[in-house]
């Protein structure tokens, strides 16, 4: 079998890099590319298609390094990518020249079998050309158009093969390896597990970028899909919050609350958020169920007494912070425990 041609334009497209270019930009498009599918960020069940993916990036990167020390100048130029790519397309060229006669040659023996042995298979022969797809590490990208299919190494030898694709998003074309892609079928609907999955992934990227705004609005989508779902309308509520957005931030703590209202954290959360909106009165209900259903906690009774304060409840008050005494809380309820007993107790009756 004569030697491989090196294909300067497939390893390019893995690198998403453009000629002319040379070492340096190389390493940049290497760093880049590791960021977007290191293993250690891959969602669950995608770290081996992320670990191969990162496999074939750095073997091309690699190469180009290697082309690019031995080139005049350390530069790659725009025809040697042209020659390279021409080089190599002959080389496909004629490998699918002979895949195809080894395909005649079995649709032959086929024809052959069935016609002297009609009923010895069942199946038939049939293929699917699937266009839109999306990529399963990277939700939030949307639909794209596929645009081409590749492969690194030689399905001849002992080299793994990845397959990868060339996919044109709405922000860009991206290569994305074909274990993260899933093929998009418009003649029916998504399961609503897979769009809270695809949501709720692609909103704890936005989190962990900051983007808390855009977070909440992904989990408003997962939250449709699934309005019972604790996970989304927890951490949709926290989105609000942490995004300064606190009446929806309200609206998605009692949604919460009323699907998980025998838990405390739905009610810890609403006091805060109510304290944050100057609800006081509100802050100091939520506080006092989230103290009913965690009695253990001395974070809740502690919370409930200075909001009791804050009402000018001292009975209340002094109640609340006496229970999170015993039950052994910080060094700061005694100044509290002291700013209660100073309270008249005629003030907060009439109160």
């Amino acid at each position: 079998m004569p030697a491989s041609v090196l294909d300067i334009e497939q390893n390019m497209l893995l690198l998403e890099l453009e000629a002319p270019f040379d070492k340096r930009a190389v390493q940049l498009a290497r760093r880049r590319m590791a960021k977007r599918w290191h293993p250690d960020i891959a969602p669950a069940g995608r770290h081996f298609e992320h670990e191969r993916h990162l496999k074939a990036i750095n073997e091309a990167a690699d190469q180009l390094e290697r082309l690019a020390e031995g080139s005049r100048g350390g530069h790659v130029s725009r025809s040697a990518v042209r020659a390279s790519a021409t080089a190599a397309r002959r080389e496909r060229e004629e490998a699918g020249r002979r895949a195809y006669e080894a395909e005649q040659r079995a649709r032959a023996q086929a024809q052959e079998r069935a016609k002297h042995d009609p009923f010895a298979s069942r199946v038939p022969d049939h293929s699917v050309v699937h266009r839109y797809a999306r990529c399963l590490s990277y939700p939030e990208w949307g639909v794209g158009t596929v645009s081409g299919i590749y492969f690194s190494g030689d399905p001849d030898g002992d080299a793994d093969v990845q397959q990868w694709a060339r996919v044109r998003f709405s922000h860009g074309v991206r290569t994305v390896p074909a274990g993260s892609l899933r093929f998009v079928d418009f003649s029916r609907p998504d399961p609503a597990e897979e769009r809270v999955e695809r949501f709720m992934l692609a909103a704890q990227r936005a989190m962990a970028e900051g983007d808390y705004e855009v977070a909440a609005q992904r989990l408003v989508y997962a939250r449709d899909a699934d309005p019972a779902n604790v996970a989304v309308l927890r951490l949709m509520t926290l989105a609000f919050w942490q995004a300064g957005k606190l009446d929806a931030a309200a609206r998605a703590v009692r949604d919460w609350a009323r699907v998980d209202g025998a838990r405390p954290a739905a009610h810890r959360f609403a006091a805060r958020i109510y304290e944050d909106i100057g609800a006081i009165d509100l802050a100091e209900e939520a506080a006092a169920r989230a103290a009913e259903r965690g009695p253990s906690d001395p974070g809740a009774w502690e919370r409930l007494g200075r909001l009791r304060m804050r009402l000018m409840d001292r009975e209340g008050a002094l109640d609340a912070l006496r229970r999170a005494s015993a039950l052994g809380a910080g060094d700061g309820l005694r100044d509290l425990l002291a700013q209660a007993l100073a309270m008249e107790p005629q003030v907060a009756h009439a109160a």
